[in-house]
């Protein structure tokens, strides 16, 4: 008998350290983790010192040697060391079971700050002409208490102010001054919240920690579009990824709903309402946004399990998108009707209209193109591979997702931008795809405990190899990333001669005066847009263009002398713009300094403001 018991408590002791050992067990998961592993003690090491030699390497950036490929050639050779290594303590995370989600966190919001806080570090201003603009657009709401009137080439922020609107709150409420102290900080502020709706997202699809935040990596390291600077895309853009969240954690293929659960047969009324009204404020803040959350709501639609979810939310986004349409929107909409019209006969125009020609941009803005273009190939084959790969994603509504915003790339062309626009809202859906190719082999991680694998037919080598195998991948999207995001910075960054150039004009122009540059990189540029006309030379045709270059001064005078003649022109001529000139190739380089000295030769053009990088030239007529 005590040989029987000693024989019986020696296996139930050799099964108890079996199921510890065996993962996803109750025993396995009460397991205190081991946190003297090599991969442990290297993911926790290699977080704080990437981020310590990233923040190094910021100390002395020499920002004048911007040429073609923009901060890519003048980044330290440490902040590259940075990010691989960055990289590689987040394979060493994913090949480690143990790793918790804080420390997934840490490495992405890290890969969020080295990319989008290090412009932000660096440069003295606010970047990028477009957001200056947007600053302009909140200062004028407050102005006028709502609608800006001669607004001119910017009213179309009047039929779709929501973003503006909100800024203008915030700053009535708040007391700030204006909106251009927190517009610095956007990039990486949003980056860093949109990663609450991607999480969102994926939890819909999966549990599995290493998948959610693999996802999460590879989107940061393919977003290379850069809408995710003060605008109203990206405001948009987080609240369209917040609403498709909502909706796909709905279905009743999520898991985060089980079968059998009367959540997933019809909406509860709080989140439906709070779902219709995230939607109104897209409708109301961007009029690309609402097209495609009902090109998403469609796609998803589409299998018959998903209608009784989906129509409801589809039927109202509708309703209130041709409402605000029909009104708010309407004169828009009406003075470019015609164009809409033609765009939907031209599809294969309006899918290669954003593919420049590239025939007389600088040769490294050629390269970054090319790359661009690599990248954004690469997202695609890659998802494509995922699909036919991983039997089990396509029992998702991620496929649909990514070719939902397609429909719209042949639509119209959104001035060029569409193809990125495209590219942008089909992103977040690949991510998860790419990281069910490169993490996840075999079923669904969310199979019953029946039908698990033994642990034997999976060593617990094979995930790790696999996490380490995907380094040089990740290295690549990164590598493709920092030439689409870093590539165009020369014409990006501004020096604080330029900013006060621009508002020396702002300060100084009276009323009614003309506004000339030669593009749109004039930080402050449209300062007082309501009060003086703007004329940027690179949107004229090209007679025009080829009579600047010919004679600046004879080519200048057809649009100077159009205005009001009791009122001044200022011409607006610097770096950022010669910079500018030269990546599009829009206009021959050197025209910035041919046009200065030849303004400065000219009766009736008198340099009104003078530093290393700007010049102001007030054109005071004949009758001055």
């Amino acid at each position: 008998m005590g040989k029987l018991q000693t024989l019986t408590g020696g296996r139930v002791a050799s099964l108890t350290n079996a199921m510890a050992r065996r993962p996803g067990t109750a025993a396995a998961e009460r397991r205190p983790s081991d946190p003297t592993t090599p991969f442990t003690w290297a993911t926790r090491l290699i977080l704080p010192a990437a981020l310590t030699l990233w923040l190094l390497s910021l100390r002395h950036v020499d920002l004048t040697g911007m040429r073609d490929y923009g901060l890519l050639q003048v980044l330290p050779v440490l902040y590259w060391i940075a990010l691989g290594l960055l990289a590689l303590g987040f394979c060493l995370a994913l090949a480690d079971r143990r790793t918790g989600s804080g420390w997934f966190a840490g490495y992405v919001l890290g890969l969020i700050a080295v990319i989008h806080a290090t412009p932000t570090l660096l440069y003295p201003t606010l970047r990028y002409s477009w957001a200056w603009k947007h600053v302009a657009v909140v200062d004028a709401v407050i102005r006028h208490h709502g609608e800006v009137p001669h607004a001119d080439k910017l009213a179309i922020y009047n039929q779709w102010p929501g973003f503006f609107d909100l800024n203008a709150f915030f700053l009535q409420a708040t007391g700030v001054h204006s909106a251009l102290g927190y517009a610095t900080w956007t990039p990486p502020v949003f980056n860093a919240v949109l990663l609450g709706p991607l999480l969102l997202l994926y939890r819909t699809v999966t549990r599995d920690r290493r998948l959610l935040w693999g996802a999460a990596w590879i989107y940061y390291s393919c977003s290379w579009v850069g809408q995710d600077y003060f605008a109203p895309q990206a405001f948009a853009f987080l609240l369209f990824v917040t609403v498709i969240a909502l909706v796909m954690g709905q279905l009743p293929g999520s898991v985060l709903y089980r079968s059998g659960d009367t959540r997933t047969a019809r909406w509860p009324v709080g989140r439906f309402v709070a779902v219709m009204l995230i939607a109104a404020v897209i409708i109301s803040s961007h009029p690309l946004t609402p097209l495609m959350l009902i090109s998403a709501l469609v796609v998803l639609s589409l299998p018959r399990r998903n209608r009784r979810v989906v129509l409801p939310v589809l039927a109202g986004t509708v309703v209130l998108a041709v409402v605000w349409d029909a009104t708010i929107a309407r004169p828009y909409l009406s003075q470019n009707l015609g164009d809409f019209l033609n765009s939907l006969l031209k599809p294969d125009t309006n899918v290669v209209s954003g593919l420049a020609a590239l025939g007389t941009a600088a040769p490294g803005q050629v390269v970054v193109s090319w790359v661009d273009r690599g990248l954004s190939a690469a997202v695609f084959v890659l998802a494509a591979v995922a699909f036919l790969a991983r039997p089990w994603v396509r029992r998702t509504a991620l496929p649909l997702l990514v070719v939902a915003p397609l429909p719209l790339l042949a639509a119209n062309a959104y001035g060029g931008e569409m193809i990125f626009r495209a590219y942008l809202f089909a992103l977040p859906a690949a991510s998860l795809l790419i990281a069910v190719l490169l993490l996840k082999p075999g079923p669904r991680p969310e199979r019953s405990a029946r039908s698990q694998p033994s642990p034997r037919s999976q060593p617990s080598a094979r995930p790790r190899l696999r996490a380490l195998a995907a380094y040089p991948l990740l290295l690549a999207l990164l590598g493709g990333l920092m030439f689409g995001y870093y590539g165009k910075e020369s014409a990006n960054y501004f020096t604080k001669e330029e900013v006060e150039a621009g508002r020396f004009v702002a300060a100084t122009a009276p009323p009614g005066s003309t506004i000339v540059s030669l593009t749109s990189a004039v930080p402050g540029l449209y300062l007082r847009y309501d009060e003086n006309p703007q004329v940027q030379m690179d949107e004229q045709d090209l007679r025009d263009r080829e009579r600047l270059v010919n004679d600046p001064v004879k080519g200048l005078e057809g649009f100077i002398q159009r205005a009001d003649p009791q009122q001044p022109a200022y011409i607006i001529l610097s770096r950022a713009q010669a910079a500018d000139l030269y990546e599009r190739g829009i206009l021959p380089g050197g025209t910035v300094q041919r046009m200065d000295s030849a303004l400065s030769k000219t009766p009736g053009f008198i340099p009104v403001y003078r530093s290393k990088d700007a010049v102001v030239y007030r054109y005071q007529g004949a009758k001055s």
